[in-house]
């Protein structure tokens, strides 16, 4: 049996205002996996869960084989967490932090910060309080990643970057998360940034998982079809039919199972097919957060 990164199953956390429910996934070895969510779904609550930072009211966590909370000591040794709270010390150098956390963690890689200084254009004399918002990110990365961890937990590392500055921490992730042993959970709310770096994609809202595949599967299976039938023609229903409207004779639906065989029954109901759209990442995501929040309205 392949040990998993991450294994969650039927976690649950009450808040006052939020909870989560019965909050399942898994995440293995070589893995980059997007949590994507709004704004308040459960994503940091869901990560500080993982890291122990949180204790759930039931579920069973396990992160590279160790049981969460008991053992999340001997678990840390092997995790490396960036989020965009992260605050380093303001009046000490990058230099300085490299040497603390070099002293802490035996396994520090000296070389590979040094590459990582280079590579994320960082001077070790630099003052954190001197740091612009990019490169404050980018040096908790690499105070993170010269740790060699076998897991890596990120937590919106792009909020509140400019563009220009996502755009250079995101093609660094890419280069440095290559490692075929380290699995990568990037938590983020913009698609585009998920989109870049990750292979398989977690939609979570409202506390709930909503889906969860491979991020080739999703840009495979939806589609929007534009259609036409008879104005008095009933809409065509199927459990592969997401969300469908019409306006005159022109009917619109969104599928998340585009196949011949759906095709087929929509040309049977009368419906001549006039144009069939690809979905981006952003627009499955919202289509898969409306439906889930309709189903919860009924």
């Amino acid at each position: 049996m392949t040990l998993k990164a991450v294994r969650m199953h039927g976690v649950r956390k009450a808040y006052r205002f939020f909870q989560l429910h019965d909050v399942s996934l898994e995440l293995a070895a070589g893995q980059i996996m997007g949590f994507v969510g709004p704004n308040g779904a459960g994503k940091s609550t869901t990560m500080r869960i993982l890291m122990g930072m949180v204790q759930a009211d039931a579920g069973e966590i396990e992160v590279l084989g160790r049981r969460i909370p008991l053992e999340q000591v001997a678990a840390k040794r092997d995790i490396g967490f960036v989020s965009d709270d992260m605050r380093l010390f303001q009046n000490a150098t990058i230099g300085w932090h490299m040497r603390f956390v070099a002293s802490i963690y035996p396994r520090w890689d000296a070389q590979y910060a040094g590459e990582l200084l280079k590579r994320f254009n960082l001077h070790a004399e630099q003052r954190v309080k001197g740091l612009s918002t990019g490169e404050h990110i980018k040096a908790a990365l690499l105070l993170v990643l010269a740790r060699r961890p076998r897991l890596l937990i990120l937590d919106e590392p792009t909020s509140g970057l400019d563009p220009v500055a996502r755009h250079e921490v995101l093609g660094e992730l890419m280069e440095v998360v290559g490692d075929e042993e380290r699995a990568v959970l990037f938590s983020s709310h913009n698609t585009v940034d998920v989109e870049r770096i990750c292979d398989c994609i977690t939609f979570i809202d409202r506390g709930r998982v909503v889906e969860s595949s491979d991020k080739e599967r999703f840009l495979e299976c939806w589609r929007r079809v534009q259609l036409r039938m008879a104005p008095d023609a009933p809409l065509p229903r199927s459990e592969d039919i997401v969300d469908a409207t019409r306006d005159g004779q022109i009917v619109s639906i969104t599928t998340n199972r585009f196949t011949p065989e759906l095709m087929g029954c929509l040309t049977e109901a009368g419906a001549t097919t006039l144009d069939v759209q690809r979905m981006s990442l952003e627009e499955i995501f919202v289509a898969n957060v409306m439906r889930h929040r309709g189903e919860l309205s009924r």
